[in-house]
Protein backbone atom coordinates (compact mmCIF):
# COMPACT_ATOMS: atom_id res chain seq x y z
CA UNK A 1 0.00 0.00 0.00
CA UNK A 2 1.26 3.10 -0.86
CA UNK A 3 1.71 5.53 1.87
CA UNK A 4 1.34 9.47 1.20
CA UNK A 5 2.67 11.90 3.41
CA UNK A 6 0.07 15.02 3.76
CA UNK A 7 1.03 18.59 5.43
CA UNK A 8 -2.06 19.22 7.21
CA UNK A 9 -2.47 23.19 7.69
CA UNK A 10 -6.26 24.28 8.73
CA UNK A 11 -5.89 27.92 9.76
CA UNK A 12 -8.10 30.25 10.83
CA UNK A 13 -11.73 31.12 10.46
CA UNK A 14 -13.76 28.21 8.44
CA UNK A 15 -10.18 26.59 7.66
CA UNK A 16 -10.55 24.01 10.10
CA UNK A 17 -14.38 22.94 9.47
CA UNK A 18 -13.52 23.12 5.29
CA UNK A 19 -10.21 20.93 6.31
CA UNK A 20 -11.83 18.43 8.50
CA UNK A 21 -14.09 16.98 5.93
CA UNK A 22 -11.29 16.88 2.99
CA UNK A 23 -9.76 14.69 5.50
CA UNK A 24 -12.95 12.69 5.98
CA UNK A 25 -12.66 12.48 1.98
CA UNK A 26 -9.29 10.92 1.90
CA UNK A 27 -10.36 8.75 4.54
CA UNK A 28 -13.19 7.03 2.59
CA UNK A 29 -10.48 7.25 -0.60
CA UNK A 30 -8.13 5.06 1.26
CA UNK A 31 -11.03 2.42 2.42
CA UNK A 32 -11.45 1.96 -1.28
CA UNK A 33 -7.69 2.52 -3.20
CA UNK A 34 -4.56 1.06 -2.17
CA UNK A 35 -3.29 4.23 -0.72
CA UNK A 36 -2.67 5.07 3.08
CA UNK A 37 -2.80 9.04 4.16
CA UNK A 38 -0.46 10.29 6.81
CA UNK A 39 -1.21 13.38 8.09
CA UNK A 40 0.41 16.25 9.64
CA UNK A 41 -0.46 18.97 11.23
CA UNK A 42 0.94 22.22 11.92
CA UNK A 43 0.02 25.78 13.06
CA UNK A 44 -0.12 28.83 10.75
CA UNK A 45 -1.44 32.42 10.47
CA UNK A 46 -3.63 33.78 13.15
CA UNK A 47 -3.86 31.03 15.63
CA UNK A 48 0.28 30.83 14.67
CA UNK A 49 0.62 34.15 15.78
CA UNK A 50 -1.70 33.37 19.08
CA UNK A 51 0.05 30.54 20.14
CA UNK A 52 3.99 30.71 18.88
CA UNK A 53 4.52 34.66 18.31
CA UNK A 54 4.50 33.42 14.53
CA UNK A 55 2.66 33.35 11.67
CA UNK A 56 4.54 30.68 9.90
CA UNK A 57 6.44 28.21 12.98
CA UNK A 58 10.11 26.58 11.67
CA UNK A 59 8.10 23.51 12.87
CA UNK A 60 5.23 23.96 10.50
CA UNK A 61 7.70 24.45 7.81
CA UNK A 62 9.24 21.51 8.09
CA UNK A 63 6.31 19.80 8.20
CA UNK A 64 5.29 21.01 4.52
CA UNK A 65 8.97 20.35 3.80
CA UNK A 66 9.09 16.90 4.98
CA UNK A 67 5.62 16.10 3.00
CA UNK A 68 4.56 14.81 -0.67
CA UNK A 69 2.11 17.87 -0.58
CA UNK A 70 0.17 20.31 1.62
CA UNK A 71 -3.22 20.68 2.48
CA UNK A 72 -4.16 23.86 3.55
CA UNK A 73 -7.54 25.38 5.18
CA UNK A 74 -7.64 29.57 5.08
CA UNK A 75 -6.10 32.21 7.01
CA UNK A 76 -7.16 35.57 8.31
CA UNK A 77 -8.43 37.29 11.69
CA UNK A 78 -10.43 40.79 12.36
CA UNK A 79 -8.08 41.32 14.86
CA UNK A 80 -5.34 41.78 12.55
CA UNK A 81 -7.97 43.22 9.32
CA UNK A 82 -9.10 45.94 11.84
CA UNK A 83 -5.54 47.30 13.16
CA UNK A 84 -3.49 49.14 10.49
CA UNK A 85 -0.45 49.19 12.98
CA UNK A 86 -0.16 45.16 13.43
CA UNK A 87 3.40 43.95 12.76
CA UNK A 88 2.70 40.73 12.37
CA UNK A 89 0.00 39.49 10.11
CA UNK A 90 -1.45 36.21 9.12
CA UNK A 91 -1.27 36.44 5.93
CA UNK A 92 2.70 37.03 6.03
CA UNK A 93 2.79 32.99 7.10
CA UNK A 94 0.98 32.20 3.68
CA UNK A 95 3.46 34.21 1.60
CA UNK A 96 6.46 33.14 3.31
CA UNK A 97 5.48 29.54 2.55
CA UNK A 98 4.75 30.07 -0.89
CA UNK A 99 8.35 31.67 -1.05
CA UNK A 100 9.86 29.35 0.77
CA UNK A 101 8.39 26.36 -0.97
CA UNK A 102 8.71 27.99 -4.32
CA UNK A 103 5.06 27.61 -5.78
CA UNK A 104 5.33 29.72 -8.03
CA UNK A 105 2.75 28.43 -10.35
CA UNK A 106 -1.04 29.12 -8.86
CA UNK A 107 -3.67 27.00 -10.92
CA UNK A 108 -7.46 27.70 -10.36
CA UNK A 109 -9.80 25.71 -12.62
CA UNK A 110 -13.44 27.47 -13.03
CA UNK A 111 -16.22 24.76 -14.55
CA UNK A 112 -19.95 25.43 -14.42
CA UNK A 113 -21.72 22.55 -12.69
CA UNK A 114 -24.99 22.36 -14.65
CA UNK A 115 -27.32 22.33 -11.91
CA UNK A 116 -26.11 25.47 -10.36
CA UNK A 117 -26.24 27.37 -13.66
CA UNK A 118 -29.74 29.12 -11.93
CA UNK A 119 -27.19 29.86 -8.65
CA UNK A 120 -25.42 32.45 -10.15
CA UNK A 121 -26.93 35.87 -10.65
CA UNK A 122 -25.17 36.29 -14.37
CA UNK A 123 -27.85 34.68 -16.81
CA UNK A 124 -27.89 31.22 -17.72
CA UNK A 125 -26.81 31.64 -21.85
CA UNK A 126 -23.89 33.84 -20.76
CA UNK A 127 -22.37 30.87 -18.44
CA UNK A 128 -23.35 27.85 -19.61
CA UNK A 129 -20.26 25.96 -20.76
CA UNK A 130 -18.04 28.03 -19.27
CA UNK A 131 -15.14 26.06 -18.98
CA UNK A 132 -11.59 28.02 -17.93
CA UNK A 133 -8.36 27.41 -15.90
CA UNK A 134 -6.37 30.44 -14.39
CA UNK A 135 -2.65 30.17 -14.10
CA UNK A 136 -1.28 33.03 -11.80
CA UNK A 137 2.30 33.95 -11.00
CA UNK A 138 2.00 33.14 -7.37
CA UNK A 139 5.65 34.39 -5.68
CA UNK A 140 7.05 37.71 -7.36
CA UNK A 141 5.28 40.85 -8.36
CA UNK A 142 3.68 43.65 -5.96
CA UNK A 143 3.18 41.22 -3.25
CA UNK A 144 6.79 39.86 -2.92
CA UNK A 145 8.19 43.87 -3.77
CA UNK A 146 9.98 46.14 -1.85
CA UNK A 147 7.04 47.88 0.79
CA UNK A 148 7.83 50.72 2.39
CA UNK A 149 5.65 53.21 4.87
CA UNK A 150 7.34 56.55 6.16
CA UNK A 151 7.22 57.13 10.22
CA UNK A 152 4.83 59.33 10.14
CA UNK A 153 2.20 57.05 8.04
CA UNK A 154 2.03 60.09 5.05
CA UNK A 155 3.41 58.10 2.34
CA UNK A 156 4.15 54.60 1.23
CA UNK A 157 4.92 52.47 -1.78
CA UNK A 158 4.98 49.14 -2.93
CA UNK A 159 7.41 47.81 -5.88
CA UNK A 160 6.14 45.11 -8.77
CA UNK A 161 9.20 43.98 -10.25
CA UNK A 162 9.79 40.79 -12.61
CA UNK A 163 12.47 39.23 -14.21
CA UNK A 164 12.60 36.24 -17.27
CA UNK A 165 13.09 33.66 -15.77
CA UNK A 166 9.72 34.36 -13.24
CA UNK A 167 7.83 34.67 -16.14
CA UNK A 168 8.89 31.83 -18.44
CA UNK A 169 8.39 28.84 -15.95
CA UNK A 170 4.78 29.66 -15.33
CA UNK A 171 4.56 30.82 -19.01
CA UNK A 172 5.30 27.61 -20.02
CA UNK A 173 3.25 26.01 -18.18
CA UNK A 174 0.49 27.55 -18.98
CA UNK A 175 1.08 27.03 -22.80
CA UNK A 176 1.57 23.03 -22.32
CA UNK A 177 -2.06 23.40 -20.45
CA UNK A 178 -3.37 25.26 -23.40
CA UNK A 179 -1.97 22.20 -25.68
CA UNK A 180 -3.84 19.83 -23.83
CA UNK A 181 -7.15 21.81 -23.81
CA UNK A 182 -8.70 23.78 -26.10
CA UNK A 183 -5.25 25.34 -27.57
CA UNK A 184 -5.91 29.19 -26.45
CA UNK A 185 -4.12 31.03 -23.88
CA UNK A 186 -4.60 34.47 -22.99
CA UNK A 187 -2.41 37.03 -21.94
CA UNK A 188 -3.94 39.68 -18.98
CA UNK A 189 -2.14 42.47 -18.52
CA UNK A 190 -1.75 46.37 -18.62
CA UNK A 191 1.03 46.44 -21.28
CA UNK A 192 -0.27 49.92 -22.35
CA UNK A 193 0.66 51.11 -18.84
CA UNK A 194 2.93 49.66 -17.25
CA UNK A 195 6.98 48.03 -17.97
CA UNK A 196 6.35 44.86 -16.31
CA UNK A 197 3.27 44.04 -18.13
CA UNK A 198 5.01 44.66 -21.25
CA UNK A 199 7.83 42.20 -20.11
CA UNK A 200 5.33 40.06 -19.64
CA UNK A 201 3.95 40.26 -23.59
CA UNK A 202 7.58 39.95 -24.73
CA UNK A 203 8.19 36.72 -23.20
CA UNK A 204 5.40 35.10 -24.23
CA UNK A 205 5.50 36.30 -27.38
CA UNK A 206 9.35 34.72 -28.23
CA UNK A 207 7.57 31.59 -26.24
CA UNK A 208 4.44 31.45 -28.24
CA UNK A 209 6.93 30.07 -31.24
CA UNK A 210 7.42 27.00 -29.33
CA UNK A 211 3.79 26.28 -28.65
CA UNK A 212 2.82 26.73 -32.78
CA UNK A 213 -0.27 24.93 -32.31
CA UNK A 214 -1.76 27.37 -29.12
CA UNK A 215 -3.35 30.24 -29.78
CA UNK A 216 -1.81 33.53 -27.91
CA UNK A 217 -4.24 36.23 -27.49
CA UNK A 218 -3.35 39.65 -25.04
CA UNK A 219 -6.23 41.41 -22.91
CA UNK A 220 -5.86 44.50 -20.68
CA UNK A 221 -7.19 43.67 -17.03
CA UNK A 222 -9.83 46.44 -16.90
CA UNK A 223 -11.32 44.52 -20.18
CA UNK A 224 -10.48 41.15 -19.01
CA UNK A 225 -12.30 42.08 -15.76
CA UNK A 226 -16.02 42.92 -17.70
CA UNK A 227 -15.32 40.37 -20.39
CA UNK A 228 -14.88 37.44 -17.57
CA UNK A 229 -18.63 38.22 -16.42
CA UNK A 230 -19.85 39.30 -20.02
CA UNK A 231 -17.98 36.56 -22.21
CA UNK A 232 -16.66 33.94 -19.80
CA UNK A 233 -16.61 31.00 -22.32
CA UNK A 234 -14.33 32.84 -24.73
CA UNK A 235 -11.65 31.53 -21.92
CA UNK A 236 -9.88 28.64 -22.07
CA UNK A 237 -6.15 28.97 -19.63
CA UNK A 238 -5.52 32.54 -18.79
CA UNK A 239 -1.92 33.48 -17.77
CA UNK A 240 -1.41 36.44 -15.59
CA UNK A 241 0.74 37.95 -12.87
CA UNK A 242 0.14 38.32 -9.23
CA UNK A 243 -2.32 40.41 -8.09
CA UNK A 244 -4.38 40.73 -11.54
CA UNK A 245 -4.96 36.78 -10.81
CA UNK A 246 -5.45 37.54 -7.27
CA UNK A 247 -8.43 39.94 -8.51
CA UNK A 248 -9.61 38.04 -11.67
CA UNK A 249 -10.11 34.35 -10.12
CA UNK A 250 -11.80 35.75 -7.20
CA UNK A 251 -14.36 37.82 -9.67
CA UNK A 252 -14.60 34.96 -11.93
CA UNK A 253 -16.15 32.79 -8.83
CA UNK A 254 -19.21 34.33 -8.98
CA UNK A 255 -19.85 32.53 -12.53
CA UNK A 256 -20.00 29.45 -10.52
CA UNK A 257 -22.70 30.29 -8.01
CA UNK A 258 -19.94 30.89 -4.76
CA UNK A 259 -16.47 31.25 -4.26
CA UNK A 260 -17.15 27.86 -2.00
CA UNK A 261 -16.96 25.92 -4.89
CA UNK A 262 -13.11 27.11 -6.42
CA UNK A 263 -9.75 24.91 -5.84
CA UNK A 264 -7.10 25.69 -6.26
CA UNK A 265 -3.11 24.23 -6.58
CA UNK A 266 0.40 26.11 -6.16
CA UNK A 267 2.95 24.08 -7.41
CA UNK A 268 6.33 24.41 -7.89
CA UNK A 269 9.87 22.47 -9.03
CA UNK A 270 9.43 20.46 -5.59
CA UNK A 271 6.96 21.29 -3.70
CA UNK A 272 2.78 21.82 -3.94
CA UNK A 273 -0.29 23.10 -1.99
CA UNK A 274 -3.49 22.90 -2.61
CA UNK A 275 -6.63 24.86 -0.95
CA UNK A 276 -9.81 26.39 -1.48
CA UNK A 277 -9.53 29.98 -2.94
CA UNK A 278 -12.32 31.25 -0.20
CA UNK A 279 -10.87 33.80 2.59
CA UNK A 280 -10.93 32.60 6.56
CA UNK A 281 -14.74 34.17 6.42
CA UNK A 282 -14.14 34.71 10.60
CA UNK A 283 -18.15 35.46 10.36
CA UNK A 284 -18.88 31.86 9.78
CA UNK A 285 -16.74 30.17 11.56
CA UNK A 286 -18.11 27.38 14.43
CA UNK A 287 -21.74 27.65 12.75
CA UNK A 288 -21.10 24.58 10.48
CA UNK A 289 -22.65 26.48 7.48
CA UNK A 290 -19.31 26.57 5.16
CA UNK A 291 -18.97 24.81 1.96
CA UNK A 292 -16.47 22.31 2.30
CA UNK A 293 -16.79 21.83 -1.81
CA UNK A 294 -13.76 23.67 -2.77
CA UNK A 295 -11.83 22.55 -0.61
CA UNK A 296 -12.57 18.60 -0.89
CA UNK A 297 -12.28 19.42 -4.71
CA UNK A 298 -8.61 20.59 -3.85
CA UNK A 299 -8.22 17.29 -2.30
CA UNK A 300 -8.76 15.82 -6.03
CA UNK A 301 -6.44 18.24 -7.84
CA UNK A 302 -3.94 17.08 -5.05
CA UNK A 303 -4.65 13.55 -6.07
CA UNK A 304 -4.19 13.92 -9.67
CA UNK A 305 -0.90 16.19 -9.00
CA UNK A 306 0.32 12.99 -6.98
CA UNK A 307 -0.44 10.50 -10.11
CA UNK A 308 -3.88 8.97 -8.77
CA UNK A 309 -5.80 9.46 -11.30
CA UNK A 310 -8.81 7.51 -10.58
CA UNK A 311 -8.90 8.70 -6.68
CA UNK A 312 -9.16 11.98 -8.28
CA UNK A 313 -11.89 11.24 -10.70
CA UNK A 314 -13.90 9.62 -7.65
CA UNK A 315 -13.93 12.34 -5.76
CA UNK A 316 -15.08 15.16 -8.32
CA UNK A 317 -17.93 12.20 -9.33
CA UNK A 318 -19.15 12.23 -5.86
CA UNK A 319 -18.97 16.44 -5.67
CA UNK A 320 -21.06 16.49 -8.69
CA UNK A 321 -23.00 14.19 -7.59
CA UNK A 322 -23.95 15.71 -4.49
CA UNK A 323 -24.16 18.98 -6.12
CA UNK A 324 -26.77 17.83 -8.43
CA UNK A 325 -29.04 16.24 -5.57
CA UNK A 326 -29.13 19.55 -3.67
CA UNK A 327 -26.91 18.16 -1.18
CA UNK A 328 -25.47 21.71 -0.40
CA UNK A 329 -24.93 24.20 1.54
CA UNK A 330 -26.59 27.57 2.87
CA UNK A 331 -24.75 30.02 -0.04
CA UNK A 332 -25.87 27.38 -2.54
CA UNK A 333 -29.48 26.47 -1.75
CA UNK A 334 -30.70 29.01 0.88
CA UNK A 335 -33.72 27.24 1.32
CA UNK A 336 -32.69 23.73 2.01
CA UNK A 337 -29.64 24.21 3.15
CA UNK A 338 -27.22 21.14 4.85
CA UNK A 339 -24.36 21.73 7.18
CA UNK A 340 -20.90 21.57 6.28
CA UNK A 341 -20.07 17.78 8.00
CA UNK A 342 -23.32 16.64 6.20
CA UNK A 343 -22.38 17.48 2.96
CA UNK A 344 -18.70 16.13 4.18
CA UNK A 345 -20.50 13.12 5.48
CA UNK A 346 -22.28 12.96 1.56
CA UNK A 347 -19.23 12.83 -0.04
CA UNK A 348 -17.32 10.46 1.34
CA UNK A 349 -20.31 8.09 1.37
CA UNK A 350 -20.69 8.65 -2.20
CA UNK A 351 -16.70 7.27 -2.81
CA UNK A 352 -16.95 4.43 -0.25
CA UNK A 353 -20.09 2.84 -2.16
CA UNK A 354 -18.88 3.55 -5.46
CA UNK A 355 -17.23 0.19 -6.10
CA UNK A 356 -19.80 -1.78 -3.97
CA UNK A 357 -22.36 -1.55 -6.56
CA UNK A 358 -24.75 0.64 -3.57
CA UNK A 359 -26.33 4.06 -4.48
CA UNK A 360 -27.99 6.53 -2.16
CA UNK A 361 -31.20 7.01 -1.64
CA UNK A 362 -31.46 10.62 -1.80
CA UNK A 363 -34.90 10.63 -0.56
CA UNK A 364 -34.03 9.53 2.76
CA UNK A 365 -30.93 11.86 2.88
CA UNK A 366 -33.46 14.68 2.59
CA UNK A 367 -36.17 14.12 5.18
CA UNK A 368 -33.14 12.66 7.42
CA UNK A 369 -33.01 9.15 6.96
CA UNK A 370 -30.33 6.63 6.40
CA UNK A 371 -28.25 7.43 3.29
CA UNK A 372 -27.36 4.44 1.75
CA UNK A 373 -29.66 1.25 0.39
Amino acid sequence: MNEIKIAVLPGDGIGPEVIKESLKVLGAVSEIYACKFLFNEGLVGAKAIFNAGNPLPDETLEICKNSDAVLFGAIGDPHFDNDPKAKLRPEQGLLKLRKELGLFANIRPLKIFDTLVESSPLKKEVIKDTDMVIYRELISGIYFGEKFTEEQGEYAYDVCSYNRFEIQRIAHLAFQAARKRRKKLTLIDKANVLDTSRLWRKICQEISHQYADVTLEYIFVDNAAMQVILHPKQFDVVLTENMFGDIISDEASVIGGSIGLMPSASIGEKYSLFEPIHGSYPQAAGKGIANPLASILSVAMMLEHLGYDAESRVVEKAVATVISKGCVTEDLNPERAYSTAEVGDFVAEFIRNSQKGSYYNYENIQIGKSTIV
